[in-house]
């Protein structure tokens, strides 16, 4: 435990959180292989058809759990111990990192379907909530308030997604890039040490 009073140790959390987020950006992994090829000398095109959404959804889950998977690890590391409070909003952190692969599941199937957009943006959205709520809080004992412009920046571009989603769910796939641009705002704000959201 921490040397302070009621205080624990942030890195205890760190083989859960790194089980949790590899069977997120793994677990549709799993399902590729039982769908079935319909001739019997298939071509680029069948593949394609076959398994070009669930691959776009794998992509997808791998990339955004491990580009907050990063942003976890360094806050773990930037803060290494936290109260109570910190330990609940990081296991909700991990409940919701949890659903990635249901939401990017549905999403690379019916990614033109306005509820499943809206649902995978609003996952999409908080998880960069709380991994914002998470730095705020890891930020605020030493007022290092830099460490929070790649966070801010990803949570406000993944919440406009959110309500861009339902009004023009297709338009949501140019919004979303623009979160990979925080390491850049990071690396600015922490002279040049690259950090993602």
């Amino acid at each position: 435990m921490a040397n302070r009073l009621g205080a624990f140790e942030m890195r205890r959390l760190e083989a859960l959180s790194n089980t949790i987020f590899g069977v997120a950006m793994t677990l549709l992994a799993y399902d590729l292989p039982k769908q079935k090829l319909m001739v019997a000398t298939p071509d680029w095109h069948a593949i394609a058809a076959v398994y070009g959404t669930n691959l776009l959804a794998l992509l997808l889950s791998f990339v955004i759990a491990g580009m907050f998977w990063f942003s976890h690890q360094r806050r773990l590391a930037y803060a290494p111990d936290g109260g109570r409070a910190a330990v609940l909003v990081n296991l909700l952190d991990l409940l919701s990192i949890i659903l990635l692969p249901v939401t990017s599941g549905l999403y690379g199937s019916y990614s033109q379907a306005r509820d499943v957009a809206t649902l995978y943006a609003f996952n999409l959205a908080l998880i960069a909530t709380i991994n914002l709520v998470l730095w705020v809080m890891a930020a605020a004992p030493g007022r290092h308030w830099q460490m929070l412009g790649a966070p801010a920046f990803s949570a406000l571009v993944f919440v406009v997604a959110f309500a861009v989603a339902p009004f023009a769910p297709g338009f949501i796939t140019f919004i979303w890039p623009l979160a990979f641009i925080a390491p850049f705002f990071a690396a600015k704000a922490n002279g040049g040490d690259g950090e993602v959201s």
